[in-house]
């Protein structure tokens, strides 16, 4: 059965969990992952989003907690990095399960030299996954793809590659972004609470898949392919503009 659709946004609600993926939601995606332009108010809105809703706020992202941190300073202290395998909660502490380094070197060596003869790709070494970019250089997308699920058949079993924009993940089968709601939602102060989550790409769709299961407010920013989110907006900065109505309801 299909999600229904929502013809609009909904109105500001004060019992949300609130979910946010970072690059391609709450700020436009930049050429490079390190180019990106945290836009002025965006720490403020983010610390007047939790205080209106208790708390429950969190950055949802397939980057590290450190570089989520790099940009938002303190704004929000709740973060699931690498699509869910790490996760900071509200007490401060960070869970992260012990995976092996050497599962990827082989995969990476391979992604680095295809990379290398490539102007225009990016490795991006995340420590326990990698990422392949290829925004620069568009024309090679078949290419990347083909060298992604080749370096993965020479890996061990668990691993997988997500296709996003620009962009080829390859991380741990079991960790997503959906698991990651699903644990935060069992802890304060998140728990009891509705869920909502806003992400841009086909790597937020286990979110979405997992907000809709729990009841939630599924939100995707921009067009593109078919998605399981509930609701969609145009820009980065539609989104933007109804994040503040969200955290204005408590003045209400």
């Amino acid at each position: 059965m299909g999600t229904m659709k929502l013809r609009t946004l909904p109105e500001p609600c004060l019992d949300w969990a609130l979910f946010l993926d970072f690059d391609g939601c709450i700020v436009d995606i930049a050429p490079t992952p390190e180019a990106v332009d945290v836009p002025d108010g965006l720490p403020s809105l983010l610390v007047a989003l939790r205080e209106a809703l208790g708390g429950a706020v969190a950055i949802v992202s397939g980057r590290p907690i450190e570089q989520i941190d790099g940009f938002l300073g303190a704004a929000v202290p709740v973060v699931a990095g690498l699509h869910g395998l790490e996760r900071r909660r509200a007490d401060g502490a960070i869970l992260r399960p012990p995976l092996p380094r050497n599962d990827l070197e082989v995969v990476r060596a391979v992604l680095e030299a295809f990379a290398a003869a490539r102007p225009g790709v990016l490795v991006e070494d995340k420590q326990y996954t990698l990422a392949l970019h290829y925004r620069l250089a568009p024309l090679l997308r078949d290419d990347c793809r083909e060298v992604v699920n080749a370096a993965l058949r020479g890996a061990p079993q668990g691993w997988q590659a997500i296709e996003g924009k620009f962009v080829f993940e390859i991380r741990p089968c079991e960790h997503t972004k959906g698991t990651a709601i699903e644990a935060f939602m069992d802890e304060a102060p998140f728990l009891g609470r509705t869920p909502v989550f806003c992400g841009d790409d086909i790597t937020d769709e286990d979110g979405f898949e997992v907000v809709n299961a729990l009841g939630g407010v599924s939100i995707r920013v921009g067009k593109g392919s078919a998605t399981r989110a509930a609701a969609q907006v145009d820009s980065v900065g539609e989104l933007l503009d109804w994040l503040t109505r969200v955290a204005g309801a408590a003045r209400a």
